[in-house]
């Protein structure tokens, strides 16, 4: 009796779990036919992972898998791919192709060796530690050498590149995404900078971000005492680039991480000594120099990610011995004496008489870098260099901007005043100026352009909006004042130096 009683009772429960699980078999089919969105095309809800970065003005950007910031819109993109026609239209103006190719015998700074030399001088390329280099594998074809030597070897008395370098786009990636073997504090100047060393052997000049980008110079600072800004660095480059002098050496941006890519590469102990963790926890370190390096001024990363330019490095002094002069326009570095230039309007006729700027181009090459400067508004130009071999007859290496792009709110007239008191200048360096007033050829806009190919556009616009502008109305004033001078010379011929005598334009 008890037996059938429980098989029954088991029937029961049984046929009880089976209704339970109907009913919850029908209340899901219910649910997904109320929720489920109509059939249509799959797209996928997988993205890129993309690096979260804070931009140097202090906003969070991410970047979407064509490398525009997100929130631009399509009419964005279509303009800075417009623009980037533009400046490809402006570097196939004839203007830009004016310098004839050097000799192989004179015009080179630097030349190959011979097969059997090169062989018994291999060791010179080899570091102390072979841990973390790459093997060498280097001949007399230039196949075989690394954008760094290429580009040494590209040197001529004229420029530091060839207009259309084909190495130029392999150098600058290589410094901005090889990995670093090597970091130590580089001695001299005034602020902190690093010397970082590739796999390749290849070196690069790091400089820090030290301002946001909207930021400018405290107006109460000397210029001396003035940040050194690591996009300022960058657009010097490619001011330079666009102006068709090609006298800066090669630069660009990286997102270095502190503690990889320097804490743990280097091997200078004063600058490792300097390492500590902000209060919120950001990796930061201040190494020693002249001005700014103190725990109050300290180079963060966000916690460990840093903004930096890195500068392709010249050849080795012992290669390639270079001069340097004192600009005879150098500032006083005082803070209440005025150089004697400032007080004599009749400067630049003694400048004239003296040499090297009595003979040759060594004067507008000069008013050249002035121009330069007064766009940049780089009032830091106390001396320039040149390469011995190529005694007083070569180009000005304009390299150190990192004090440029402070203000755009205010021009700086005294920059200029090599131009306004010699009144020289190339023809072509005039009628590229010129050219770059012309509506499809804007100097903002080559600048826009050409600063979007850098990596650090990703994070934020390399120069802010309002620099750019700057450029334009600095460049008018370059202008009229060329014309004042035209105005007050009736041989135009005192007043620009014809440097392309074949060109028609």
């Amino acid at each position: 009796m008890r037996v059938c009683r429980y098989r029954r009772l088991q029937g029961v429960c049984a046929l009880l779990l089976c209704v339970s699980v109907v009913l919850h078999l029908l209340v899901a089919l219910l649910v997904l036919s109320l929720y489920c969105p109509p059939c249509g095309p799959l797209q996928s809800s997988v993205s890129q992972p993309q690096p979260n970065l804070t931009s140097a003005d202090g906003t969070r950007t991410t970047s979407t898998d064509t490398g525009h910031p997100v929130g631009r819109g399509k009419q964005e993109v279509r303009e800075g791919v417009a623009d980037l026609s533009k400046l490809e239209a402006l570097f196939s103006h004839p203007l830009y192709h004016l310098h004839a190719p050097p000799s192989p015998d004179e015009d080179w700074l630097l030349r190959v060796r011979s097969k059997g030399t090169a062989e018994q001088n291999a060791e010179q390329w080899l570091s102390d530690s072979k841990e973390g280099f790459d093997p060498i594998d280097w001949n007399t074809s230039t196949d075989t050498h690394p954008p760094w030597l290429r580009f040494h070897l590209g040197i001529s008395r004229w420029q530091l590149y060839q207009h259309r370098d084909s190495n130029l786009p392999a150098l600058l990636e290589q410094m901005a995404t090889n990995r670093i073997v090597s970091a130590v504090q580089k001695t001299g100047g005034t602020q902190l900078k690093l010397l970082m060393t590739f796999p390749n052997y290849g070196q690069a000049l790091f400089k820090p971000m030290k301002q946001k980008r909207l930021e400018e110079t405290n107006v109460n600072l000397y210029y001396f005492s003035d940040f050194e800004r690591h996009n300022a660095e960058i657009a010097a480059f490619h001011l330079d680039r666009i102006l068709g002098f090609r006298r800066v050496p090669p630069v660009v941006g990286r997102l270095i991480n502190i503690i990889k890519e320097v804490k743990d590469v280097t091997t200078d102990h004063k600058l490792a000594r300097t390492f500590f963790n902000s209060p919120v926890g950001n990796s930061c370190f201040y190494g020693q120099c002249s001005y700014y390096c103190s725990t109050e001024h300290a180079v963060c990363g966000r916690p460990h990610a840093l903004e930096g330019s890195l500068a392709a490095m010249l050849p080795d002094l012992s290669l390639a011995p270079r001069r340097s002069w004192k600009n005879p326009w150098r500032r006083s570095y005082s803070r209440s004496k005025l150089a004697l230039w400032e007080k004599t309007p009749t400067y630049c006729n003694a400048v004239k008489k003296t040499p090297p700027y009595d003979r040759g181009t060594r004067l507008v090459d000069l008013i050249d870098m002035t121009i330069l400067d007064f766009l940049q508004s780089n009032m830091d130009r106390h001396h320039y260099e040149t390469f011995e071999v190529f005694g007083n007859n070569t180009f000005l290496i304009q390299w150190d901007n990192g004090r440029a792009f402070g203000r755009y709110s205010k021009d700086e007239p005294s920059i200029l005043t090599p131009l306004v008191q010699c009144c020289r200048i190339r023809r072509s360096t005039l009628l590229r100026l010129r050219l770059l007033t012309l509506p499809e050829y804007h100097l903002s806009d080559m600048m826009r352009a050409s600063l979007s190919q850098d990596p650090l556009a990703a994070v934020a616009p390399v120069l802010a909006e309002p620099h750019l502008s700057a450029l334009d109305r600095r460049l008018a004033t370059v202008l009229q004042t060329v014309q004042s001078c035209l105005l007050q010379h009736p041989q135009h011929s005192d007043v620009i130096y014809d440097d392309i005598p074949d060109y028609q334009g």
